[in-house]
């Protein structure tokens, strides 16, 4: 994010130049061409003055005759935005343009939906802690054998929710009537022999982007905060379908941006002196503490990936366009992701099962099956890593590049593209600032807790600034890296790495690439901001999990799962959960 065009937006928000529902006002600095002792311009009227302090936020430079041509059209414009900004725009209200990861010229194979899960062995524990932390493939078995219900592991989570949420601030709303009529209705269809798959009668947590009828839809922001959805989500009715059980709404930053939600802090359950990360920092807190059998989280930049590193969780951000959006929060449209947050890679799995698929409310989702197996030999596979992210890295990222190598798979070096896509991050800025362009005309944007430089209200009028020929030229970058990743993944089935090396985050969330991130180690960390900081040096450290990530080809899920499987079980560290807990 350390680019000119992003300290030069920064810098818009106080130059005093507004801009208004039909004017233009000048800045009360002088320019270049001009006398500085010059009358200023007046208010509400645009001048060739006016245009040439605007060129500044643009870094480019007319003449005062291409100034005074230009008047009368600016003029049209401001009259067209008015008008554009007297429309209802609600936040489901999508653009015209879709994004489409799939480029022509590769055909993307429509994958059977088939999951096949490892056979689980594990007996029936006596502690219900032992059962709260336990797989869902684990909790799945215990239920088909009649050795716990629904109902009595719902009841399970429920009293661990009223016991530490009160520390970690994992949920926003809780649903305890909810949980256990869904429970009721589970243990009747085993009873009845019907089986919905392996979410029947496992209960989670749900952020609270996505709509539930009835139920707060608050998207952790104050000015959202009574908001009641009148639907349900696809994917809420998907689980439903699936037989799994919600226990309440995830917490989550506000606005889908950090871990802080109305006046709380989602805590990391490894250390609770830190925040959880975000945005899905509920769901992430909720896995980690054993206050839920998985939860599901929404990625647009990070936001799965960053708080299951923080937490401790494994993480899955499916390929963009494989799971619906429709009745989450719309905050980019052509990056927004949903995907689940999970205690073990194959839960990944099982829950992607169980929410994947096309669907008519989401054009922008894609008709691709999903298949899992667990007994596919992943020595035949190849995996890619680049040299230079291991060696920035610590000692628990090379382990689990050693860890990848004793598997059998064939390493080699990916071909990582190196195109300057700094720049993209603006695709998130602009479109987001479009999606809640109401808080900032309005001044609504006050409302929200966070103002400091990086947090929305300051990005989103910074954003205005962005021209739309710039807009679009960046888009073409972002052509072009999709391009590049494209030659990139050829030959390869998963490439391997740190979390964020090298701006692989950021990289493979605009080209739509799935991460898996999973735990890999720990390492002692002292308290961290929202950016992953260290608070202070020489201040108390905390052992904390460290995590690695996987990618993988688009809409090639089945196969990153089946590396990360084996690689969590070489790794050995996904079972250990936190102290007291």
């Amino acid at each position: 994010m350390k680019t000119s065009r992003r300290d030069m937006l920064r810098g818009a928000a106080l130059t005093g130049v507004v801009v208004g529902a039909g004017a233009i006002s000048a800045c009360d600095m002088g320019v270049t061409q001009m006398n500085a002792e010059s009358e200023p311009p007046v208010d509400g009227k645009i001048t060739p003055r006016t245009i040439a302090e605007a060129e500044k936020l643009q870094g480019i430079s007319f003449t005062d005759a291409e100034r005074q041509q230009m008047l009368e059209d600016l003029e049209g414009k401001l009259e067209s935005f008015a008008a554009l900004r007297a429309a209802d725009t609600p936040n489901t209200l999508a653009p015209a343009l879709l994004f489409d990861p799939k480029l022509p010229g590769k055909s993307v194979g429509s994958q059977k939906n088939i999951l096949n899960l490892t056979n689980v062995e594990a007996s029936f524990p006596d502690d219900d802690a032992d059962i709260a932390f336990a797989t869902v493939p684990e909790q799945g078995k215990w239920l088909r054998d009649g050795a716990i219900t629904s109902a009595e592991l719902t009841e399970i989570y429920l009293a661990r929710i009223e016991k530490y949420d009160p520390q970690f601030r994992a949920y926003i709303t809780v649903t305890p009537e909810i949980a256990r009529a869904q429970a009721v209705k589970a243990d009747k269809d085993f009873a009845e022999g019907r089986d919905r798959g392996p979410l029947q009668g496992i209960p989670y947590g749900l952020k609270d982007l996505a709509d539930t009828d009835g139920v707060k839809t608050t998207w952790g922001a104050t000015p959202y905060k009574d908001r009641v959805a009148e639907s349900d989500a696809e994917v809420v009715r998907k689980l439903h379908r699936a037989g799994a059980v919600m226990l309440g709404k995830t917490s989550c930053g506000a606005i889908a941006y950090g871990d802080q939600w109305f006046d709380a802090r989602t805590k990391n359950p490894w250390n609770p002196k830190e925040g959880s990360s975000g945005s899905s920092a509920g769901s992430a807190s909720a896995v980690a503490s054993g206050m839920c059998g998985f939860g599901i989280g929404t990625e647009t930049l990070g936001s799965i990936v960053s708080p299951s590193e923080r937490c401790g969780a494994t993480g899955l951000r499916p390929t963009f366009g494989r799971v619906s959006r429709h009745g989450f929060m719309a905050l980019c449209w052509s990056l927004d992701k949903v995907g689940p947050i999970c205690r073990s890679v194959e839960d990944t799995a099982a829950v992607l099962s169980a929410i994947n698929g096309y669907d008519a409310d989401d054009p922008s989702t894609a008709r691709v099956g999903f298949t899992y197996d667990s007994g596919v030999d992943v020595s035949g596979m190849t995996v890619g890593y680049v040299p230079s992210w291991f060696e920035k890295g610590d000692a628990v990222d090379r382990a689990a590049l050693e860890a990848m190598r004793s598997l059998g798979v064939t390493l080699k070096e990916f071909p990582w593209p190196e195109v300057n896509f700094d720049s993209l991050i603006e695709i998130v800025l602009v479109e987001s600032a479009a999606a809640f362009a109401d808080l900032t005309l309005s001044d609504r944007d006050d409302e929200l807790l966070w103002q400091e430089n990086q947090a929305w209200p300051n990005t989103w009028r910074a954003a205005r600034f962005v021209s739309a020929v710039d807009y679009v030229q960046i888009d073409r970058l972002r052509r072009r890296l999709m391009e590049d990743m494209r030659v990139a993944f050829d030959g390869f089935d998963a490439l391997i790495g740190p979390h964020y090396a090298g701006g692989v985050l950021l990289a493979t969330n605009m080209t739509g690439h799935p991460q898996l991130a999973l735990r890999a180690g720990f390492g002692q960390k002292a308290n961290r901001t929202l950016f992953d900081n260290e608070t202070a040096e020489g201040a108390e450290t905390f052992r904390v999990p460290r995590g690695v990530s996987l990618w993988g080809d688009l809409f090639q899920e089945g196969k990153v799962i089946a590396l990360g499987k084996a690689l969590e079980d070489v790794l050995g560290v996904a079972a250990e959960r936190p102290p007291s807990l």
